[in-house]
């Protein structure tokens, strides 16, 4: 029986010499290999005393087809498979009817909700899908969606071609698609989504296609949450522990925990229980040690939960086979699809060490926004390496005229006129007359301008213009697009009245929070 030396060069496939590899029909690495009881066993080791390079196998092939020589071999790829953006698509949930943040969402979808002076809120989903190079991006759309439709119709048309990061995106290349709610034939399809993963299953026939088309990972995202991530590190993960479903977490402490999904992991980082916001003594069964995640003994103790934020990555095959076909009537991920799958799924736990929150609720909304304007922030939009994207107005620069603004975002488009503002936002084309006083105040700003002879002539006849009239004085309170807020008015809330509804007035009180309606308008004098 003849003999030769084989070489492997690192990250190297065989090549065929002879008849020496003929019927190794599983490759290099397969089970065929693996085996000692062969006849043709390809490997065996060697004792020499020769030094061998780090990275180089040294072997000798036995075959009889084969002369005694040197033979080289392409490396196997031993290396994790990379998560690759072109595998993946991005599912965002936007048909929520966003109730805890009523009135916010009386004409408005969640996501289209403004945060941050110019932004929306799917501006945030969106971006990090951009940032992290996923060009497939869905969007479920239901309850008040023209707002939320017009906006991402505005500011992600791929199909002209956009300037996004450091390349040109022409068209056809970013996918964005905006999956509307629809009632179809037959008893089923006369139902709008009745939950997360009911809005999924109900246009599974899209990721059917998309599964064709060589997506193997699928992303589900909200779109009320406030946060940078790239998601590609998160499929990473998900790749590298070969789960089945992979799950977002933060540690969250006991006064919040309740508002979450909750979830307890073993050393490898796999879910083992899940509950959906769990309360009293089922609350206080999910606590964990959180040093498993990596916390220090004081923040271990302060955070003893691991919350869910709702964010997750399928494999797609995985993703339609539980909603097709294991648990066909379960229509929420969190409350039904996550805690059912962990028993018979390798479902893992992602831990994301950094900024979220989730815009939940007017008080969370309130909270996160006047949040953007310490310092040093928590979270900031203008990252130069992962900007946020949004619909360009292409508004003149803001007019500041003998004013005193500390801690404040001013968007484009404003005119100030000798105010104050202090740690407040103030949105896109608003307008603040002189005198007015604004402190702890998101102020969202207007859709359009007003001439200074149509201002004018209000005022004329007794009228209120967009904007905030001379000399009012607003403290701690939302201002929803539009609104129309006149001379000597007080908003301050005085009472410490928890909440109140006066819609007729103009405005709500949400945890203790001033909620001034959009379009609506304060007449001179009033005080609230």
């Amino acid at each position: 029986m003849d003999s030769c030396c084989a070489t492997l060069k690192a990250n190297a496939l065989p090549v065929k010499v002879g008849g020496g590899l003929r019927n190794q029909s599983n490759g290099f690495w397969g089970e065929r290999i693996k085996s000692r009881d062969s006849n043709t066993q390809l490997f065996k080791s060697v004792k020499s005393e020769r030094k061998i390079k780090s990275g180089v196998v040294h072997s000798i092939l036995t075959s009889p087809d084969i002369n005694q020589d040197n033979v080289t071999f392409q490396a196997p790829l031993f290396e994790t498979q990379k998560a690759d953006p072109k595998n993946v698509a991005s599912i965002i949930l936007g048909g929520g009817a966003g109730t805890r943040l009523f009135p916010l969402t009386s004409r408005r979808a969640k996501p289209a909700v403004p945060i941050g002076g110019c932004y929306r809120l799917i501006d945030i989903p969106m971006s990090n899908c951009i940032n992290s190079g996923i060009k497939k991006i869905f969007i479920l759309t239901q309850f008040n969606s023209f707002s939320l439709n017009r906006h991402l119709a505005r500011t992600y048309n791929f199909g002209d071609g956009m300037n996004f990061g450091d390349g040109f995106v022409e068209a056809n290349i970013w996918k964005q698609q905006v999956l509307a709610a629809t009632q179809t034939p037959g008893e089923a399809g006369k139902k709008w989504f009745q939950g997360t993963a009911d809005a999924v299953r109900q246009f599974i026939w899209v990721f059917e296609d998309a599964k064709n088309k060589n997506v193997e990972h699928i992303v589900i995202l909200s779109g009320d949450h406030l946060y940078r991530m790239n998601y590609l590190d998160f499929v990473q993960k998900h790749i590298d522990t070969n789960a089945d479903i992979t799950v977002s977490c933060i540690p969250m402490d006991e006064t919040r925990a309740s508002d979450y999904g909750l979830m307890k992991i073993d050393q490898s980082g796999r879910i083992v229980q899940f509950a959906e916001k769990p309360k009293g003594i089922d609350l206080e069964a999910m606590q964990v040690d959180t040093r498993v995640l990596g916390l220090s003994e004081l923040d271990a103790m302060k955070n003893p939960y691991i919350a869910s934020m709702g964010v997750y990555v399928f494999r797609t095959d995985v993703l339609l086979r539980l909603l097709r076909f294991s648990y066909p009537s379960s229509n929420d991920f969190g409350s039904e699809i996550i805690p059912a799958a962990v028993r018979d799924h390798n479902v893992q736990a992602y831990l994301f060490n950094d900024y979220w929150e989730d815009i939940g609720t007017v008080k969370s909304f309130f909270d996160a926004n006047l949040a953007l304007t310490e310092q040093p922030p928590k979270f900031e939009f203008n990252d130069p390496k992962t900007p946020f994207y949004t619909s360009p107005r292409f508004l003149p620069p803001t007019k500041v005229e003998k004013c005193r603004i500390m801690d404040a975002i001013i968007s484009h488009g404003c005119f100030l006129r000798e105010c104050s503002v202090q740690h407040s936002i103030v949105g896109v084309r608003s307008r603040l007359e002189y005198g007015a006083e604004l402190k702890d105040t998101m102020m969202m700003g207007a859709d359009y301008y007003q001439t200074e002879e149509e201002i004018a002539s209000l005022l004329a006849n007794g009228k209120v213009p967009v904007g905030v009239g001379e000399n009012t004085k607003i403290w701690n309170c939302i201002i929803d697009k539009n609104a129309k807020i006149g001379r000597n008015v007080v908003i301050t809330n005085g009472d410490g009245v928890e909440e109140a509804e006066r819609p007729e007035d103009g405005f709500y009180i949400r945890s203790g929070i001033t909620v001034v309606l959009k379009n609506a308008t304060i007449k001179d004098g009033t005080i609230i």
